[in-house]
């Protein structure tokens, strides 16, 4: 299923809404603008984790860019009619935050870091059960940002769990 883009709002680029929701333009790169959207929040994820108490600053911000985010795709939903159109990656930038979050207390490499991206886009792609329904079934901006902050969830659950039996 295409997802409809925002290529036809002619006023996208004058809307501050647009800029955050698309990652400042991350969202605009071909092709495949939401693995972009990941590679953004693990890059940016990386630079947070070089800080002291990484973890509480991840998941501080990918709670502060969620709620950011519901009005800012609401607005652009309300001006476009377009639900979650491919240019929109401020949801995985959220989502690779959470992701990333055991990061922020055990040692990690970057065989780490590429997993918890790789296991990110996974659940993202393939929106398993309940990423598939909460997906489909919840509308608005949050419902374009919920999906991903689950898939994110659940990927640092799984990374966790291989970082504590593996190291």
């Amino acid at each position: 299923m295409t997802k409809q883009s925002l290529s036809g709002w002619e006023r996208r680029y004058h809307s501050i809404a647009f800029w955050w929701a698309t990652g400042f333009g991350a969202g605009l790169l071909r092709p495949a603008p939401g693995t972009w959207g990941s590679l953004l929040g693990l890059a940016l994820g990386y630079i947070i984790l070089q800080q002291p108490n990484a973890a509480w600053i991840l998941a501080f911000g990918a709670l502060v860019i969620t709620i950011v985010s519901v009005f800012a795709i609401g607005a652009i939903e309300g001006a476009t009619g377009v639900h979650d159109a491919p240019e929109i990656v401020i949801d995985e930038i959220a989502g690779q935050w959470l992701a990333l979050l055991p990061l922020g207390f055990i040692a990690y490499g970057w065989i780490d870091l590429l997993l918890g991206f790789l296991l990110f886009r996974l659940f993202d792609i393939l929106k398993p059960w309940p990423i598939g329904p909460l997906d489909r079934k919840i509308s608005g901006g949050f419902g374009v940002m919920v999906d991903d902050l689950v898939a994110g969830l659940i990927a640092a659950l799984i990374l966790a769990f291989l970082m504590i039996n593996l190291h």
